[in-house]
């Protein structure tokens, strides 16, 4: 307990910092309100009940474009690093399309699927699926190759070879691909909704700043940020128990 109130003792500190900041007006009241004052703000988003919907629409619209690129992501970059066919023809792509930045693909997928959820989807999966792929293919590249052969010397098809030889090699290259695509999400989540949608953390961020409701406007923020900080945090222990057999 002594260790984990010293890790997040920074955490309280920039809380403090903050607060005395905005009260002894260092820096305007109105570009950087009391934290005191955003508390107030959370309270009252809560209860209206606008923050729980549209965090609600922009959870859903995440966790299903991280899914499908974990699922699509994963089987495809471990397919690239078993068969020459894939890596010839898909890993030039990846490597395109890994340094593009992810926003700009926002008003293509608009384009695509308009403002509902389904241009969001696509947008996060196309994005997270990079860094899933990329984490599976050298995970997979990294497994011994004695293991495969004794594998496939002992009759193991080229499907239960993938599954009981090649994923567990993979394995902690792949959580790792996942959880920089679970930060991207956010990321790509709230920056899309900013630009293009009428529902979500980004558009109820958007929509407070420009209204001057600068006290609400932080709250979403840091909303965000602590949804952001607790799934990196659960992600963790989970990438922890899953890699437990390796010790």
């Amino acid at each position: 307990m002594t260790s984990t109130a010293f890790r997040y003792l920074p955490l309280v500190l920039l809380a403090l910092v903050w607060e005395a900041v905005a009260r002894f007006n260092i820096v305007d009241s109105q570009a950087l309100p009391p934290l005191s004052k955003v508390a107030v703000a959370w309270f009252d988003l809560m209860r209206d009940g606008s923050l729980v919907s549209n965090g609600a629409v922009s959870l859903y619209r995440g966790s299903v474009g991280l899914l499908l690129a974990i699922l699509i992501g994963g089987g495809l970059g471990m397919a690239m690093a078993r068969w020459r066919l894939f890596d010839v023809f898909i890993n030039p792509l990846v490597q395109l399309f890994y340094p593009l930045p992810k926003s700009a693909l926002i008003p293509v997928t608009v384009i695509w699927l308009g403002f509902g959820d389904g241009s969001k989807i696509l947008l996060i999966f196309l994005a997270c699926m990079i860094p899933v792929t990329i984490g599976a293919y050298n995970g997979a590249r990294g497994s011994e190759q004695v293991l495969v052969w004794s594998a496939r010397s002992m009759g193991a098809s080229r499907m239960r070879m993938m599954w009981d030889v090649v994923m567990p090699s993979a394995l902690p290259e792949l959580l790792n691909g996942i959880r920089t695509a679970l930060a991207l999400a956010f990321i790509l989540i709230v920056s899309s909704e900013l630009i293009a949608s009428q529902q979500g953390f980004g558009y109820l961020i958007g929509y407070l700043g420009s209204t001057g409701a600068y006290e609400a406007m932080y709250a979403v923020v840091l909303t965000v940020a602590f949804l952001g900080f607790a799934a990196d945090r659960v992600y963790q222990i989970i990438m922890q128990r899953l890699l437990q057999w390796r010790e």
